[in-house]
């Protein structure tokens, strides 16, 4: 079954986590063995050679670089310039593996097409992962015309928030509206096309985003907060004015955001009984709200900056999604809603968003 995962954090993975993605996957966690500075150091489950593995054509790969004033206890960089350097050398990572024949870029309806039908038709085991660019966060657009720069260079999908408050909207753990910056950053947005990803808005931002944004809407990683309360997480009503505007919602596969009572380092995905079972508790209960199995996928988040310590203990590499279409069938889902779920509604949604 071919896999499309919404939410990637390939970059930061290979820039700050310093981890060559063209390695395979022991040789990645064989070099971080010992170290200490990140908690998922030794537990990563992402290679290219492993989204290969497990027929994961296509991606939405991440730029991520947060702004955080002086009192701010977040990490991030200490000026809006400094955050689009980063997301520029992010860029620039994706763009050299582009140059090895390793990624392609896809930023158009035609590229999506084309795409499709050379990963279905090509026997190669080092065949080019088709990714679609994204920005988490807004902290690093310096000003709203530099999102023209941005869609130039291929971005277009983008989050306007992350953790804690941000200079265009509010994100998880914060509260509060978008304010005036954020209103221009949503209305360029529209006029260029770009999809504005929900995920980690606050309430507040949220209500409001959809009060001004009329383009196209998806939440590329998120559960939900019926299951595990928690602001991170979307409620009913919001999951309800997401389906009703078309959105397909992607499934996480961090383990704090799938069980409640989750305590980070101490629990385990073993204790907790967290399982690729329990991310499908979640993408039925969306289902149920929906009617229908037209408005979720796969957006698991692997690698997020976590890795085997805080997801599913089925997973140990990301070729392992490749166990969720049987997982489906058992819980009663056909064929048709399988391939849904697996990538023909995110498909579906760039087909009405980009013809």
């Amino acid at each position: 079954m071919l896999l499309f995962d919404a939410h990637l954090d390939l970059s930061m993975n290979a820039l700050e986590w310093n981890r060559d993605l063209r390695s395979t996957l022991q040789e990645i966690n064989e070099r971080e063995r010992g170290m200490t500075d990140k908690p998922d150091r030794g537990n990563a489950v992402i290679s290219l050679e492993e989204l290969r593995k497990g027929n994961i054509g296509i991606v939405v790969a991440t730029q991520i670089a947060r702004y955080v004033d002086k009192n701010s206890s977040l990490p991030g960089w200490h000026s809006p310039e400094q955050a689009w350097a980063q997301t520029q050398g992010q860029l620039a990572y994706y763009q050299a593996l582009e140059a090895l024949g390793e990624l392609t870029p896809i930023r158009n309806w035609n590229e999506l097409q084309e795409h499709l039908n050379y990963w279905n038709s090509t026997q190669d085991a080092k065949k080019k992962i088709g990714y679609i660019l994204s920005l988490e966060g807004a902290d690093s657009i310096i000003t709203v015309d530099h999102l023209d720069i941005a869609y130039q260079y291929g971005l277009r999908a983008l989050g306007p928030a992350h953790y804690g408050p941000g200079r265009y909207a509010q994100g998880t753990n914060a509260t509060g509206g978008l304010g005036e910056s954020g209103r221009a950053l949503l209305s360029r947005m529209e006029k260029l096309g770009i999809i504005l990803d929900a995920t980690h808005l606050c309430d507040d931002s949220f209500w409001e985003a959809m009060e001004h944004y009329d383009g196209p809407v998806w939440a590329s990683h998120h559960n939900c907060r019926a299951l595990v309360d928690h602001n991170r997480q979307f409620t009913d009503e919001q999951f309800k004015e997401l389906i009703r505007r078309g959105a397909v919602i992607g499934m996480p596969l961090d383990a704090w955001m799938m069980v409640p009572n989750w305590v980070r380092g101490v629990s385990t995905p073993k204790n907790m009984n967290v399982s690729l079972n329990t991310m499908i508790d979640h993408l039925d209960h969306i289902c149920q709200l929906a009617g229908n199995t037209n408005h979720v996928g796969l957006g698991t988040d692997l690698d997020g900056g976590f890795g085997t310590e805080q997801c599913p203990y089925d997973i140990q590499s990301i070729a392992d999604l490749q166990k969720i279409p049987d997982l489906l069938v058992k819980r009663g889902y056909s064929h048709q809603d399988v391939e849904k779920i697996c990538h023909k509604n995110w498909i579906n949604f760039l087909e009405k968003t980009w013809e």
